[in-house]
């Protein structure tokens, strides 16, 4: 008896579990469920958004570098490089007529004249106001004159050039060996004056023609005391002296070609 009442005690445990078992709570299995749904469905996103792993340098992005206007960019520089050439033709017709006031003198005595351009000022001096004859040496009255040219021209950055000139008749001595030497000689001599007088020696150059360039007839004594001379020739910044003529510049900066002021 007491051993059939304890196998008929297991069998409704065993009865009582299986019904627990079998017993399905529909509350706790629609979380599960909805659980299970979203973490899979957020591992599956997941997976999607991964990156693909990076083997070896990383390409680079380049970025286009933005240009200016390349028209738009000449145009500004030309109406600057007018505006500029414009302002020095001024100032050289300004230092122009103040020349022909400080050496009116000698121009009335046909030892000096100016000619402006719009591009470089032309400042011819007869060798007999400088020099003795012969010689390269400058003579006394000649140190005033060019320091009151100096005083003129040395505020301005322009380059000096000074150009020695003869006449035709042969020159060979101890000092000289010819015209080119003794122009030469004259020229540099005058630069050395307006170093002394405070012009920077790189705005300086000196230059000998000789007789080569006359402009005046070397058959008569008249034509040869024109041929005598120093030029100084200050030039403009813009051009040089022997450059384009002045409807090629104002092709090139796109300007209408102007009068002499």
């Amino acid at each position: 008896m007491v051993s059939y009442a304890d196998f008929i005690t297991l069998l409704f445990a065993f009865f009582v579990v299986m019904y627990a078992i079998s017993s399905v709570n529909e509350g706790k299995y629609k979380t599960l469920s909805d659980s299970l749904g979203e973490a899979f469905s957020n591992k599956e996103q997941q997976s999607n958004q991964i990156d693909p792993i990076q083997i070896g340098t990383l390409p680079t992005t380049i970025q286009p570098i933005p240009q200016e206007n390349l028209a738009t960019a000449d145009a500004e520089k030309r109406r600057k490089l007018s505006e500029e050439i414009l302002k020095e033709r001024k100032q050289l017709a300004q230092v122009s007529d103040q020349l022909e006031q400080v050496l009116a003198p000698f121009i009335d005595e046909k030892l000096v004249s100016v000619k402006k351009n719009d591009y470089w000022i032309e400042l011819e001096m007869n060798s007999e106001m400088l020099f003795l004859s012969g010689e390269a040496e400058l003579s006394k009255k000649a140190i005033p004159v060019l320091k009151k040219i100096a005083e003129v021209i040395n505020p301005l950055p322009n380059m000096i050039n000074i150009e020695g000139h003869t006449d035709n008749v042969p020159i060979d001595n101890l000092k000289f060996r010819s015209n080119w030497d003794l122009s030469s000689a004259r020229a540099t001599s005058v630069v050395h004056e307006f170093v002394q007088d405070g012009i920077a020696p790189p705005r300086l150059s000196a230059i000998g023609y000789g007789e080569f360039h006359p402009i005046g007839d070397n058959k008569t004594e008249e034509g040869r005391f024109k041929n005598r001379r120093v030029v100084l020739v200050l030039m403009a910044q813009a051009f040089a002296r022997y450059g384009a003529n002045d409807e090629e510049r104002a092709k090139l900066l796109n300007l209408e070609p102007t009068a002499t002021p």
